[in-house]
């Protein structure tokens, strides 16, 4: 499940790209089947590594590079303007000193490079807090709420000019509110399982009518807000 619209956000054959805390490899593996570039994800999880570098064995392919590492995203590997392209979705709501992590993605993207930012919207997010303590207190959970103008103001003074906004998932906020409201006994839940067969059958299928509904709910209840920005030309 993508987050980030690649339509907004082009590939171009050659691109060194950087997917921060990449997680089990959605959008990393996704970039790297997509051009003939240099694919890089980072995340914390050596577990989450492990399965990003599973999934994507089976797109091995000649032409671009495909490669994980784990790393800090307040201490990134990686010498200044290093990546023409980086992605940091659903990634700053769970670490405490995330304008640390702004700046280290400042310091590594090359001028006149691009990023995409996605994190959850605040409205879906206060209805699952709301409903469950559990939801954000869990270990690695969400620990802040997002105010997208504030944050997108954030990342401007830092020199990025946003060129695009737009919503996504809005068929998995009342999920999660279903989660968040059942917490205790959401593995029983057949409501529960139900919903979450359509939401696969969603990604596998991609039927019409789950498409275009999504699309159309998207501005209304898209539980996540995804911002891309171009840097200044010169830093």
């Amino acid at each position: 499940m993508l987050t980030v619209d690649f339509t907004h956000f082009p590939l171009t054959a050659g691109d060194t790209l950087l997917d921060l805390g990449c997680g089990e490899g959605r959008h990393v593996i996704n970039a790297y089947i997509a051009a003939d570039i240099t694919a890089v994800g980072v995340d914390l999880s050596a577990t989450d590594l492990r399965t990003a570098q599973a999934r994507q064995r089976p797109f091995a392919k000649v032409g671009g590079h495909f490669l994980l590492q784990q790393a800090d995203a307040l201490q990134l590997p990686f010498a200044d303007h290093s990546f023409d392209k980086i992605i940091c979705s659903e990634v700053l709501e769970h670490l405490p000193d995330y304008a640390g992590a702004l700046r280290e993605i400042q310091r590594v993207l090359k001028p006149g490079g691009l990023l995409a930012i996605s994190v959850p919207r605040a409205w879906p997010e206060k209805i699952c807090w709301a409903f469950s303590a559990e939801y954000h207190q869990v270990e690695g959970g969400h620990i802040r709420i997002f105010d997208s103008g504030q944050l997108n103001g954030e990342i401007e003074q830092l020199g990025f000019r946003r060129y695009k906004r737009h919503w996504a998932h809005a068929l998995h906020a009342p999920f999660w509110w279903l989660k968040c409201a059942l917490w205790q006994r959401q593995d029983q839940s057949r409501l529960i399982r139900a919903y979450h067969k359509l939401l696969v059958w969603d990604l596998m299928q991609k039927p019409w009518l789950t498409q275009t509904l999504e699309k159309l709910l998207n501005p209304l209840m898209g539980k996540s807000v995804v911002m891309y920005y171009r840097t200044e030309e010169s830093q």
